[in-house]
């Protein structure tokens, strides 16, 4: 009777253990694997799944780890978008990012519209950066697929035009990030249209949309008064006409003016209005003098990041009138190639700026 006891009380030990293996099992693991997932790219977290049925099922009834596609750089990214909103832990996606990916092409974004709309209406952002066999028929079908964009970027794309632009405000209504860096055929045409439609436009790229003039710029300018940041990189053709109307936007925190040949003080001067702008580029702005970057360091108290790159025209007298404003807050200043300016040790500009940690932009 005893040997048969002990191995009862064995038997109901191992039982325990095991009951507690399984909860384990059970409520800790999911909430590891949640934790963990998190913190791993997509790539990786679809490994995750392979390693057992449980494990697989436990990351699947997680919608919020599935709100994002990303197919950037690769081959094949096309198909890939196409294969993966057929499954259903995507039904609720957010964003889709296919930057520089390859054999992306208008029929792929067709299907999207044709199979998976209902998939995508939660979709906040689209990142088509670098997809150059896209064109208006393309971006006709995705707009008509995402009604509640926030954010569209389709850097470096050749072949959309003003049409894509007439599309996009004619489907999605929400936009508050807009990038149209380096498509080269959007003119004034479109800025209107933008213009009239996304009044509440936050964050704007229109770095070399080299078909822009002060006409287009200045109906943004004076329309979309909630910018919070302005590229406008590489843009020679611009005036003061224009640059004078910046000093609406009170909520402008980065503006990108490199290469803006026709700025001169009385622009900057109107810049400097824009109190809250924190970063702002001006390399190869080369009409500005001291003057005009002494009114940005009076006039923008929360100044952080200043180029000035390239500019023969200021001397040591703005950059001791900048250490005298923004000396608190300057994190990064770049005054290589300011002939005016004495060259000074990295020891010497932080005796005038403190808080530097970066002292050169531009290689």
């Amino acid at each position: 009777m005893t040997e048969l006891h002990e191995m009862e009380e064995e038997r109901d030990e191992t039982q325990v253990e095991e009951d507690k293996q399984y909860a384990w099992n059970r409520e800790t693991v999911p909430r590891v694997l949640k934790i963990v997932s998190t913190r791993l790219s997509q790539r990786d977290l679809i490994s995750l799944l392979l390693v057992s049925p449980s494990i697989h099922r436990t990351l699947i009834s997680y919608s919020s780890l599935w709100l994002v596609l990303d197919f950037h750089e690769m081959t094949n990214a096309g198909d890939r978008l196409v294969s993966a909103l057929s499954l259903q832990r995507y039904r609720n996606v957010k964003q889709i990012i296919l930057e520089f990916g390859q054999d992306i092409e208008d029929t792929h974004l067709d299907i999207l519209r044709s199979k998976y709309s209902d998939f995508l209406g939660s979709l906040e952002l689209i990142n088509l950066n670098g997809c150059q066999k896209i064109s208006d028929k393309g971006i006709q079908a995705i707009t008509a697929a995402c009604p509640n964009l926030k954010l569209f970027s389709i850097y470096w794309n050749l072949r959309v035009t003003d049409q894509s632009i007439k599309l996009l405000v004619k489907s999605c209504k929400r936009i508050v990030d807009l990038n149209l860096s380096g498509c080269k055929n959007i003119t004034d045409k479109g800025m209107k249209i933008i213009a009239d439609n996304y009044s509440n436009l936050e964050h704007l790229n229109l770095t070399r949309c080299i078909k822009l003039t002060d006409d287009g710029l200045r109906y943004i300018l004076l329309k979309c008064r909630s910018l919070r940041s302005l590229n406008l990189y590489a843009l020679s053709s611009f005036t003061d006409d224009s640059y004078k109307v910046l000093s609406s936007l009170t909520q402008l925190g980065f503006l990108d003016l490199c290469g803006a040949q026709n700025l001169t003080d009385e622009g900057l001067l109107c810049i400097a209005k824009c109190r809250n702008v924190v970063s702002l580029n001006l390399t190869w702005c080369v009409r500005i003098t001291d003057e005009g970057v002494i009114a940005i360091g009076e006039g923008c108290p929360n100044l952080e990041f200043l180029s000035l790159f390239g500019i023969v025209g200021v001397t040591d007298k703005c950059l001791v009138a900048l250490s005298l404003s923004c000396s608190n807050t300057l994190t990064t200043l770049d005054v290589n190639g300011c002939v005016g300016i004495k060259k000074r040790s990295r020891e010497d500009l932080l005796q005038l700026f403190p808080h530097l940690i970066c002292f050169k932009v531009h290689s």
